[in-house]
């Protein structure tokens, strides 16, 4: 990837405030910015966590009942 391609995507991301840019003296340091990623992961992902993880509790409580009523 061309450096000016690398900035071009940098400069989009910190845009999104998902990377926050620091300079030091001639150089330019980016570190990943957690609390909008983690809102992302929020809005985006858990909301198909709940279905999976109600499925899985589900499914415990069914093998577990069915434990049961074999002893």
């Amino acid at each position: 990837m061309a450096r000016q391609a690398v900035t071009k995507h940098l400069v989009i991301l910190e845009k999104a405030n998902l990377v926050t840019a620091q300079k030091s003296g001639r150089e330019k340091l980016h570190y990943l910015s957690p609390i909008p990623i983690q809102e992302i992961t929020d809005r985006w992902i858990s909301k198909y966590e709940r279905s999976r993880l109600r499925a899985l509790a589900d499914l415990k409580r069914t093998l577990e009942n069915k434990d049961e009523e074999k002893t």
